[in-house]
């Protein structure tokens, strides 16, 4: 069974630091092996120059992940970051951003994930990632 939005949104609300959920991220898309997030553009999380800050990119995927993992999972279970890699493409400016992270393994105890990072605006890729969990449940 699928995870829906309302239960992946639940997850955001109740399993993130709240400087995470001060981010603002919500469910898009939720399948079997990937998650689609939305983080709405805000001028609190622009750098000088006016662009979307990559610690907030970053941040972003690094949920992303949390959520796809859950679904496949059908749960949230405990697990922790080992390793991230992100290369930024392009600027984004005023724009929200569509985060999708598609598992490509998932075993009982790691998980390894893309992740594109596309200005909602516009449609261009604004960054890449990779994403390594260790399963901790």
């Amino acid at each position: 069974m699928t995870m829906t939005t309302a239960e992946a949104d639940k997850i955001l609300s109740a399993c993130f630091a709240p400087w995470v959920r001060d981010l603002g991220l919500r469910a898009e898309g939720v399948g079997e092996d990937r998650a689609m997030l939305r983080l709405p553009w805000s001028e609190g999380l622009a750098r000088e120059g006016g662009a979307l800050s990559g610690q907030a990119l970053m941040a972003a995927a690094d949920t992303a992940t949390v959520i796809a993992v859950s679904a496949a999972r059908g749960a949230f279970v405990p697990m922790t970051t080992v390793q991230q890699s992100t290369s930024f493409q392009r600027p984004v400016t005023g724009s929200d951003v569509l985060i999708e992270a598609v598992l490509t393994r998932l075993g009982r105890r790691m998980a390894f994930a893309d992740v594109t990072l596309t200005d909602a605006g516009s449609g261009a890729l604004a960054a890449r990632a990779s994403t390594v969990y260790a399963i901790l449940g």
